[in-house]
């Protein structure tokens, strides 16, 4: 139920019911994410337990213990830390989308949103009060797209032989 109802509906919801300010936007964000995190732990734990290298460590003798801590957790792990950091872009985004409404933060807290709303009344007189705040969301959401997709190539060693090759250096 919670996977059908759009993540940012529900922040908006949930930070004019909290109240404005920095603890709330973040309790907001949090819970209206927190789904998507747990399908996507959820989905790569019961791929990794299915994997035959699992069934093999089963029939070595292993403890369970060891097979979360040495084969599960490390390698569902990857997968959900490349989504946190595009994620990460997108919890910017809205954080600044709420507050240039007017749910988020304070006025006296300076953020990026808040000053992109602020400086949006004056657009036609002082342009750069709006655009500076506007040009530092698009750099760290970009910068974060860029994270994501670094971690995912590292990640993964069929992308990453790929890039290489592409680059000419050898293995």
């Amino acid at each position: 139920m919670f996977l059908a109802f759009p993540p940012l509906l529900l922040a908006i919801v949930l930070a004019a019911t909290l109240g404005r300010g920095l603890l709330n936007l973040i309790v907001a964000l949090a819970i209206s994410w927190w789904p998507w995190y747990s399908r996507l732990v959820y989905v790569q734990t019961n791929t990794v337990k299915n994997m035959p290298y699992i069934d093999s460590a089963k029939i070595a003798g292993l403890p369970s213990y060891k097979i979360m801590t040495k084969h599960v957790i490390p390698n569902a792990l990857t997968p959900t830390l490349v989504q946190a950091a595009l994620d990460m872009g997108s919890a910017i985004l809205e954080a600044a989308g709420l507050s240039f409404i007017g749910v988020g933060v304070k006025p006296p807290t300076p953020e990026w949103g808040l000053l992109v709303s602020e400086g949006w009344q004056s657009i036609n007189y002082a342009w750069w009060i709006a655009f500076f705040p506007g040009l530092a969301i698009l750099i760290t959401v970009v910068g974060f797209n860029l994270l994501a997709d670094a971690l995912r190539e590292s990640a993964d060693p069929r992308i990453r032989r790929t890039v290489l090759m592409r680059l000419g250096i050898k293995q």
